[in-house]
């Protein structure tokens, strides 16, 4: 009797969280619907470092179902993000414009909120906690947890009523907050923010060519180890800096968090590792035979540590 008692209990258990994931991947669909289908105007601060940074966030579709956004970093030098369906361009005061064929938006709020959540679902775990009052609204929060050590784990607080993101952070194993996105301001017009109607009619920046993964560009050097799931989207070759410093370049992506790999020559032979964060994202530097690696991401210090040292030589690389 004790054994059935035992058995019952443990499958209500498994039961009550496959509902809790049912309904996190609901809400989680929700939230990618809103930010596709919705008209909104926000503003929001990304908070990290005791500081915050402003940003007004605008989407709307005009009348040829096309979508439009435009993302404005609100203190210090204008710089603007935006979006007429499948380009995006980038502004910013003192640096040449340009624009990507893509209809993702590279900014605070990751991507896939917009595309499809639940192929997350390999590598994180969705888990519903509850209601919550978030800009004072109703809000439900999602958990996005990893199913390993070598991810960062992400709540988000959703608004009841529309689906819309209210709230992120982004947090350690341990609970170690690190970075959040709170948003200040929402409205949800039902015609499209007046903003936006500039947007349809400027000619953006012409779209530049960035190498892929799939592209011709062979670097001398690779990445042995990755966490599941994180697969190769980007590679170049490039100067950085006033020395105009030959530079190689990889990003990875598990969907959810981009982390790049960059090389470099560098004075010293060897150096030990050092390495400082801002917010959530890392920035990782070791030298391995006369070659700076830098690893750079929203992840923890253990798995750029780990990246890092998988790095391995080919031949002499970065000229």
């Amino acid at each position: 009797m004790k054994y059935v008692l035992v058995l019952s209990l443990l499958l209500s258990a498994f039961s009550s969280i496959a509902n809790d994931n049912q309904d996190a991947s609901a809400w989680l669909n929700r939230l990618s619907e809103t930010l596709n289908q919705r008209h909104f105007s926000t503003a929001f601060v990304v908070v990290k470092n005791n500081q915050a940074e402003p940003y007004h966030w605008a989407h709307g579709i005009d009348e040829e179902g096309e979508q439009l956004e435009i993302l404005s970093l609100l203190n210090g030098p204008r710089k603007d993000i935006l979006r007429k369906g499948q380009i995006v361009s980038y502004i910013e005061p003192g640096l040449p414009a340009y624009s990507l064929a893509t209809n993702q938006i590279s900014g605070p709020i990751p991507a896939i909120f917009s595309g499809d959540i639940e192929s997350l679902g390999q590598y994180y775990d969705f888990v519903s906690v509850g209601r919550s009052r978030i800009l004072g609204r109703a809000a439900q929060l999602i958990r996005i947890v990893s199913k390993d050590p070598h991810r960062l784990g992400h709540w988000v607080w959703l608004d009841e009523e529309s689906g819309m993101l209210l709230k992120l952070a982004l947090l350690t194993s341990t609970g170690q907050l690190l970075e959040q996105v709170q948003f200040t301001y929402l409205e949800l017009p039902d015609n499209m923010p007046s903003q936006l109607h500039q947007v349809n009619e400027m000619t953006l920046p012409n779209v530049v060519d960035i190498p892929n993964a799939n592209s011709e560009l062979e670097l001398n050097w690779q990445v042995n180890w990755l966490p599941l799931g994180f697969e190769r989207k980007r590679v170049n070759r490039h100067r950085i800096n006033l020395l105009k410093t030959p530079a190689e370049f990889m990003l990875f992506s598990d969907g959810l968090v981009d982390v790049s790999v960059y090389v470099t020559q560098s004075v010293d032979k060897q150096r030990a590792p050092e390495f400082v964060r801002d917010g959530a994202t890392l920035v990782y530097n070791q030298v391995k035979n006369g070659f700076e690696v830098s690893v750079v991401g929203k992840i923890p210090t253990a798995t750029a540590q780990l990246m890092a040292e998988s790095v391995q030589f080919k031949l002499p690389s970065v000229q």
